[in-house]
């Protein structure tokens, strides 16, 4: 599979990352801790995943209450160091680890943090660390001097930061600047067919910067692989019977109706609509890698089809027009 450098971050990671948001939990929700994709599939994903040629797992502290890192640390024990040494991982924080804990990207919470993960993990040092969120509560200098510590130590390799809006990042490149400090190489942020407001804002800041970026939420929590159907329930345990708030802005003709085009132009490729999806985001050049989180095997069948299908500019432009 092909890789990308992250920004300038040092670290080539492969176009797709596994992502482990649902390894015993729902992301980073506690009231959904213990849930979520169960243990014993979450190490044939992993599996399936390095088959594939996925070379980068994305996971959080808060994932599953730690539940996500645990098992990462667990398989890669049970691999060995050669696939550790030839993995990727990241892995991000700011949310709780259980109700009514605390959070932020407060100075000591980040260290305090950052070991807790290495333990979890099995790790000694980790090639990637992320602030998980924007920390409104504490100053982004504080913040940003807690990351550039933890580089200098060797403990981290690069940091990135995710759920950023471009003021916010340009900010944070601003201090990093002026004050010498490790500065955040690349941003995670959702991006999708249906979710596209990062293209007039943060895209220009990572081309101005050097930025990598990361785009989770490909398939816009199932929409975009055609999991709902213009007026057809909601199939159980799905996103939109956990977590709808992210998604329920869908939920309406127009987008059904790009949807159902989508559907189209995928079967006269012998696709699905999530492999075409994928491939959409490959064929863009401002996006380095793909977070793609299966909940089961199967799902993984969408990534190969995405990696056999090779748009066109004029193909993804004509694409990305019927959700404009």
């Amino acid at each position: 599979m092909e890789t990308r450098a992250l920004g300038r971050s040092g670290v080539a990671v492969t176009r797709l990352v596994l992502g482990c948001g649902d390894f015993g939990g729902v992301g980073s929700a506690p009231a959904f801790f213990g849930k979520g994709t169960p243990k014993n599939e979450a190490f044939r994903i992993m599996d399936a995943a390095w088959e594939l040629g996925i070379r980068a797992f994305d996971t959080a502290d808060a994932y599953g209450g730690g539940r996500s890192e645990t098992w990462i640390g667990e398989w890669l024990a049970k691999k060995g160091s050669a696939v550790r040494d030839a993995l990727v991982v990241q892995t991000k924080t700011f949310h709780p680890m259980q109700e009514g804990a605390d959070r932020g990207l407060g100075y000591a919470r980040i260290h305090r943090q950052v070991e807790t993960s290495l333990r979890r993990l099995g790790l000694e040092r980790l090639p990637l660390y992320v602030a998980h969120a924007f920390d409104p509560t504490t100053p982004q200098e504080e913040t940003l001097r807690a990351f550039d510590d933890l580089v200098r130590a060797g403990k981290v390799g690069a940091v990135g930061a995710s759920n950023f809006t471009a003021e916010q990042l340009a900010e944070a490149l601003e201090i990093s600047k002026l004050e010498g400090l490790a500065r955040y190489e690349w941003v995670q942020n959702s991006y999708s067919l249906l979710d596209r407001g990062d293209e007039e804002s943060v895209f220009p800041l990572c081309r101005e910067h050097g930025l990598g970026y990361q785009a989770f939420g490909p398939l816009a929590g199932g929409w975009l692989a055609g999991r709902y159907r213009r007026n057809e329930p909601y199939p159980p345990g799905s996103r939109m019977t956990k977590r709808p708030e992210f998604y329920v802005q869908y939920a309406r003709d127009e987008v059904f109706d790009a949807l159902e085009a989508l559907e189209a132009q995928a079967l006269e490729r012998g696709s699905s609509m999530a492999g075409l999806a994928l491939a959409w985001l490959l064929a863009s050049p401002d996006v380095t890698a793909i977070v793609i989180g299966p909940g089961r095997v199967e799902h993984l069948g969408c990534v190969r089809e995405a990696l056999e299908l090779e748009l066109s500019s004029e193909e993804a432009a004509s694409l990305g027009s019927l959700f404009a």
